[in-house]
């Protein structure tokens, strides 16, 4: 029997996204893990080129970094020996330890204005694009903004998967292996509000971008709770560069927008092992239909091809 080669995927290293990063401003190539580690490792040769004073530091970091400080200690402390959820905790802030919300802040403000930017040139061009979500009309997914695998995949893999592992182990917070990301928009005129629903999710990032609003809290009920049982919910305010991390299944919905736009990233991470045997949307053994990319997040065992030319 012939084989026939796979077609090859060309990929980049993840250390694009810490190494090798240059820094206009001061002429300088570093890798970056933290603050401290960048001061440990540049201070000299920073103050050397000007920069000298803690606000020089600070202006560097806002202009060069995408990830919050605290998110990469998070993740960082994820992946070292003996972390456990007790340490990971004092690391986040825990929004309801008994519907198991937390918060972290995760992108830098200056990182956030440059994505929006992004995404309103986006929106007002006259490339193709598709509706988030089946219940919000405005937004982007980040694929058609071809931001997918250059930003989420990285984020999905080396920094939320180790968080995920250490907060939702019963969920597939260790196996996540796809997500779903796109940014939502609710503005005067549009969207105002979101209804309560679940996720087709394990498990969920919500980040709030921007810009100035009024309005729009989020609301959390129970896990799978049904919507006319949601009588006394939990309401977390947004907060630019946080992101809220729930699990998929948690009832929540968006209270209404007073004034202004709001924009926030929603990544739904989902966990192959887990709803291969029971899709979270219909509760039931998954009824699988091929479809491209990443999909659902569901797989499909291939069976192995036989060389029976050489059994013989």
């Amino acid at each position: 029997m012939a084989t026939v080669a796979a077609p090859r995927r060309f990929c980049r290293c993840a250390c694009f996204y810490t190494d090798n990063l240059y820094v206009a401003r001061y002429g300088l190539h570093v890798r970056f893990r933290g603050e401290q580690q960048l001061l440990r490792d540049y201070g000299p040769i920073l103050r050397n080129r000007g920069c000298v004073s803690a606000k020089d530091f600070q202006q560097l970091l806002a202009e060069d970094a995408a990830l919050a400080p605290e998110f990469l200690a998070a993740a960082e402390y994820s992946v070292s020996p003996g972390a456990d959820l007790k340490g990971l905790l004092q690391r986040l802030e825990t929004v309801s330890g008994e519907k198991r919300i937390y918060r972290v802040p995760v992108f830098t403000a200056p990182f956030c204005q440059a994505l929006l930017e992004e995404l309103e040139h986006f929106e007002q061009s006259d490339m193709p694009k598709g509706r988030p979500n089946t219940m919000n009309n405005y937004g982007v997914l980040l694929h058609e903004l071809g931001l997918d695998e250059p930003l989420m995949t990285p984020l999905r893999e080396r920094f939320l998967q180790p968080l995920m592992a250490l907060l939702y182990p019963d969920c597939g917070g260790g196996r996540l292996d796809s997500h779903r990301a796109f940014v939502v928009k609710y503005a005067l005129g549009q969207d105002l509000e979101l209804g309560c629903h679940y996720d087709n999710a394990e498990l969920t990032l919500n980040v709030a971008l921007g810009k100035v609003f009024t309005g729009g809290a989020l609301y959390f009920g129970g896990l799978f709770q049904a919507p006319t049982a949601l009588t006394e919910p939990l309401e977390v305010e947004h907060v630019v560069g946080q992101g809220v991390l729930h699990r998929g299944g948690q009832l929540h919905g968006a209270r209404p927008l007073g004034t202004g736009e709001r924009w926030n990233l929603v990544v739904w991470l989902r966990a192959s092992a887990v709803r291969n045997r029971l899709c979270p949307m219909c509760r039931c053994e998954p009824d699988l239909v091929d479809d491209e990319g990443f999909s659902d997040g569901f797989t499909r065992e291939e069976p192995t091809a036989v060389d029976v030319c050489a059994l013989t």
